[in-house]
Order: structure tokens, then sequence, then C-alpha cells
């Protein structure tokens, strides 16, 4: 096996080319747009190269074959913050072979090794955890967009050099065309009543508005979770969804508030893989118009909850119930829709995993995020599980 460290554009476009390699007779692997993989390792386009490196290698046979890629990095705001200094791997790809395999975890090893790492988490994302985190382990059905899907055989390869698993990972799935159990549309009701209590879904008009109250209730919300937290900038939001304007729908972005100061956050969108399965990881203009046909076809059936956060002095009064019934009463005025994903949700945060199956949604997907550590005579430590008051409502 040859190792070839991502230096050229030949080498960045067979990076991109591994898993179309590997996936194509995968019925069920959507391709994720090229450009989105590429921004991970654009530090004009991800805020984490202001504070970390990374470094790409694709491998292949003698051949010349590619076989396998993998990413290494280092998040200097994170990577200090546990029991040794931690990197990180992700997007990794390989044949169904373990020596393969140890070839691409040796690399990454070795690349962190030499910046003072002593451990490394994987396969996680150089960014934030909503987006390409953990490695499938059950559930091999249609991924939702930048959610993690590879082989089964990954589990083995993960496991076999020496992985072990530093916290579980569910995805809940919830048929929409169902009514919600009576006790948590009760409790619902009983919120929706009370006078001091309003919500309020984005509106174009109040973009500013409505993109400042949201900033506020996440950076209050994930400030005391997060080791590494990075508070939420307006302007980073308001860019990030006029750049999506055109595939976000109003609805799908909810703000609570008390006596008119918000508390509550909801954000999911249209789950975009049921157009880009059709497009092969490309935006040219040809599947542009395909895009925009298969749109309004309504091909998009699948919503995805990003995220949920609520302050911790409004957790556990029912507001959560209020923002899913919303959903639910928004939903019956788009009827193609038939079911949310939520992904994902940790083993340490069993609230948030309680209000799921609370509202009807059943586990329909498990991931690991693994740790390694190079010591391999040091005692093993999973994630820790917070204490109550730090077990936030957050996906």
């Amino acid at each position: 096996m040859v190792i070839e460290e991502v230096t050229t554009k030949k080498h960045k476009k067979e990076f991109l080319k591994v898993p179309k390699i590997l996936y194509k007779e995968d019925p069920v692997w959507v391709c994720p747009l090229d450009r989105e993989i590429d921004a991970v390792f654009d530090p004009k386009k991800n805020t984490f190269h202001r504070h970390g490196s990374v470094v790409r290698f694709v491998m292949k046979d003698g051949a010349g074959n590619l076989t396998g890629r993998i990413a290494a990095f280092i998040d200097e705001k994170a990577a200090w913050t546990h029991d040794q200094p931690t990197g990180g791997i992700g997007f990794f790809e390989c044949i169904n072979d373990q020596e393969a395999a140890n070839t691409l975890f040796d690399t990454a090893k070795n690349w962190l090794l030499e910046h003072k790492m002593e451990a490394m988490d994987g396969p996680v994302n150089f960014g934030e955890t909503d987006k390409y985190w953990g490695l499938l382990v059950d559930g091999f059905t249609h991924p939702a967009y930048e959610i993690t899907y590879n082989f089964p055989y990954y589990r083995e390869l993960f496991e076999n050099y020496g992985f072990k698993t530093y916290y579980n990972q569910e995805g809940f799935h919830l048929d929409i065309t169902r009514p919600l159990p009576d006790r948590f549309e009760k409790i619902a009701r009983w919120v929706l009543k009370k006078p001091e209590y309003t919500f309020e879904h984005l509106r174009w008009r109040d973009i500013r508005r409505h993109v400042n109250d949201f900033a506020e209730v996440y950076n209050l919300a994930w400030a005391s979770f997060k080791k590494n937290f990075e508070p939420l900038q307006s302007e980073y939001i308001i860019h990030t969804v006029k750049k999506a304007r055109m595939i976000i729908e109003e609805k799908f972005i909810w703000i609570a508030y008390h006596n008119r100061k918000p508390i509550a956050i909801y954000l999911m969108y249209p789950d975009l893989n049921q157009i880009l399965k059709h497009m092969d990881g490309r935006m040219h203009i040809v599947n542009m118009i395909r895009f925009l046909y298969l749109k309004k076809k309504k091909t998009m059936t699948r919503a995805r909850g990003v995220l949920m956060g609520i302050i911790p002095e409004f957790q556990g009064r029912g507001v959560e119930a209020a923002i899913i019934l919303k959903l639910q009463e928004m939903f019956r005025k788009k009827p193609h829709y038939k079911e949310i994903e939520f992904s994902w949700v940790g083993d340490f945060n069993p609230k948030m995993k309680n209000i799921f199956l609370s509202v009807g949604s059943v586990p329909a997907k498990t991931y690991k995020t693994y740790r390694y550590l190079f010591d391999r005579n040091k005692p093993f430590k999973r994630y820790p599980i917070p204490e109550e008051g730090e077990t936030l409502l957050k996906q």
C-alpha cells in the first residue's frame, strides 16, 4: 500500500473520488457534495482552521488504484481539555482489508504524535458535531443529509486496530403522520395556553432579530455543556442561512419566548440527500436544474432535526413539547413530509433521548465515536455522564 499526502489538485480530486469508487454498487449511500467536503479543508470556509490544523491522505495499491483515505486534525481549543492531548481522525474510507485500514490509522496516528497528541478520536469532523460524526454500526438505511453512512465492516476495522467506544449515539425517527401521544400533547397545549409563552418561526423579513435571538439561546444553552464551546456569532448565522435560503423553509426554524425573552430554539431542514442521491456530488448547471425540478416535485419527504436547545432554567417545563406540537401542526399543511430524523443524541444526554421517546420517536440508528490511546498501557476512560444540572436539552 502506498500513502500519499493530499498536497496537489490531483490529490484533492482523488480524496473525493475514493468513496465514489468504494460505494459504487451500494444503493443506499448518498454522495455528499464535493464542494461541501472541500469546504471542511478550506481555511477560508471553515473557521476551525483559525485554531486548528489538518492533513489528508489517500491510499493506493501497487497498481495505483485508490483503496482508501483518511484525514487527521487537531482542534487546539479542544485537544488540551482531555486527560491527554487528543486529536481527531475522520473522512475514513477503506477497502475491506485490515492491513490497509491499519496503514491509514498508523499514518494518522504518526502525524498526530508529531504534533504532540497522545490519543485520537474518530471518526469525527473537523468542525461542528452535527456533521459527519461517528461510525454507523446499526441501521444501514437511507442516510440523512450530513449524517454518517459507512460499510458495516468498518466497525471491525476500527475495533481490531484497538479503538474503544468513547460514547454511543442514536438517531431517532418520528412518523409525523401519526398523532402525538395524549400525555405529550396535553403538556404541549397546556404550555401554549400560557400567555407568557410565545413561539415564532423564522421570517425572512425579521431575520436579524430572529438570528440574534437564536444565537442568544444557543450560547446560553451550550456554554456549560461543551468543553471547547465557541460562541455562535449572529453574522455567521445570517451568512449561513442566506446561503442556504433555497432549501431552508421559514417554519423549519423555531424560537420560543418567555415574556419576550428567547428561551429555546429548534432547527431542522429538508433531507437534501433525497435529491443529492441523483447528483454524484457535483452541482453543475445540469444538476442545478435537476435539483430545482426534484424540489418542485416534492421529492423531499423527510426532514432532519439538527438541534434543539433550551436554556437551563426553562428545561423540564414542557417547552420542547410545545415546539414539537407546532411542528406537527405545520406538517399538516405540508402532507408530502412523512418523517423527521433526529440525529444524533449521545448516550450522555438521556434527557433528550427521553423527550424523543415520549413524543413517539423510535431509535433507528446507532453510531459510535471511538477513542484510541497511543499509550496502550494507560487506562481508558469513557466520556463522562454530566451531572443532572448539566445534562442539557440539546442534540
